[in-house]
């Protein structure tokens, strides 16, 4: 059983993690986003597998 959970969520973390690493390595190469960039970093981290994806759709200018 707790190598099945393992499976389930592995993939689920792992996929977080990228998402978390590829939004703020964007969101240090960008000029301008919607709201300061402190506050991008707080949902990118603190925002579980939903921050960065808020991020990109909403965040990023242009």
């Amino acid at each position: 059983m707790d190598d099945l959970i393992i499976q389930l969520i592995l993939p689920l973390v792992i996929l977080q993690l990228i998402l978390i690493v590829v939004a703020l390595v964007d969101l240090r190469r960008v000029d301008e986003t919607r709201g300061p960039k402190w506050v991008w970093i707080l949902i990118i981290i603190f925002g579980n597998l939903a921050g960065p994806i808020i991020y990109f759709i909403v965040g990023r200018k242009g």
